[in-house]
């Protein structure tokens, strides 16, 4: 009996040690940081402004590298059968952690089971933008424009099951103007195509669209937060617009696969904490209309599992149905 309790004893004092010194040695190659959305988007935008300084405070370069398609989804399930040992991460974002799941409750992964929260890095607003072209300068004239048009309108669509996708279909269910949503692999292509005209409408993150709304290339008409952005103070809410009900903004967090070794994850999450914490890094973030929000990997776990909730409960009420 004594010996038993000693070899149980003795493997957890194994595991803990070895669980150690894993972390001290961490990391001991490049980390792939995946971006599960095309270049240029606001998630791979986040993940290029982390990269640098994560390369230099945990001393092994961190790699950027996109794995576009299934709104995510490809590079969230590479992620998720990716080995447990810290070196490849996850860049997600609101529609990888919640919408989506909500969305597909038959994904190749379960977004609470399989990966393991490191930390919150960033929240961004949304807004409803147009193409210069489009003779509506307020939600209410956009609404009369798309009703006109009787769901001929076309509207960029990030990809299907993002943040982008799911509160544009939520903005069409409140205000039954209905458009006609045109897939893109990413924000970035989606926002090509509407600069050059060939949509006309798209919901995307302030960070990624202010630049072409300060070059007068598109018009912001609403941002989805509850209160203005500061980055486009002349902008209404949509409540402001009469369209109540809308708090959206997008959330990105860096997550690894579910068996990554706690001390690997809470070495990984001081530094991210610090690098969020510089000045630089917030003034950068800042300039894109993003705050950054570093968290602990507990917080970023509750939030995902009461968003999700949250979200399948609204998908539900809207009655909107896909298949991946």
């Amino acid at each position: 009996m004594k010996r038993e309790r000693f070899s149980v004893v003795a493997g957890i004092v194994c595991a803990i040690v070895a669980s150690s010194a894993a972390a001290q040695s961490f990391p001991t190659r490049p980390i792939r940081l995946i971006v599960p959305f095309a270049p240029g988007g606001n998630v791979d935008i986040t993940g290029r402004i982390i990269a640098a300084p994560l390369s230099t405070e945990l001393g092994q370069q961190v790699v950027v590298e996109n794995r576009t398609g299934a709104g995510g989804t490809i590079g969230a399930d590479f992620v998720a059968k990716a080995p447990p040992d810290g070196h490849t991460l996850l860049m997600a974002s609101s529609s990888v952690m919640v919408n989506g799941p909500a969305l597909y409750p038959k994904l190749p992964y379960d977004m609470v089971r399989d990966f393991a929260p490191i930390g919150r890095v960033a929240v961004v607003p949304l807004v409803i933008v147009v193409h210069p072209s489009v003779p509506a300068k307020t939600t209410r004239e956009l609404v009369a424009v798309a009703k006109a048009q009787g769901g001929n309108m076309l509207m960029a669509n990030a990809g299907v099951g993002t943040t982008n996708h799911l509160v544009a279909e939520l903005f069409m269910i409140s205000t039954g103007a209905r458009m006609n949503l045109v897939p893109y692999k990413g924000s970035g292509p989606a926002l090509v195509n509407l600069i050059a005209g060939h949509v006309f409408a798209h919901v995307d993150q302030v960070s990624s669209a202010l630049p072409y709304i300060r070059a007068n290339r598109i018009r912001a008409i609403a941002v989805t937060t509850a209160k203005r952005t500061a980055m486009l103070p002349d902008t209404p809410t949509l409540a402001e617009s009469g369209v109540g009900g809308f708090d959206e903004s997008t959330v990105t967090g860096v997550l690894a696969p579910a068996a990554t070794p706690r001390d690997v994850v809470q070495r990984l999450n001081a530094a991210l904490v610090k690098i969020l914490g510089a000045p630089a890094i917030k003034e950068r973030f800042a300039s894109l209309g993003a705050e950054a929000q570093p968290s602990a990997s507990e917080e970023l776990g509750a939030w995902i599992r009461q968003d999700l909730a949250k979200w399948v409960k609204v998908v539900k009420q809207a009655g909107i149905k896909l298949e991946l």
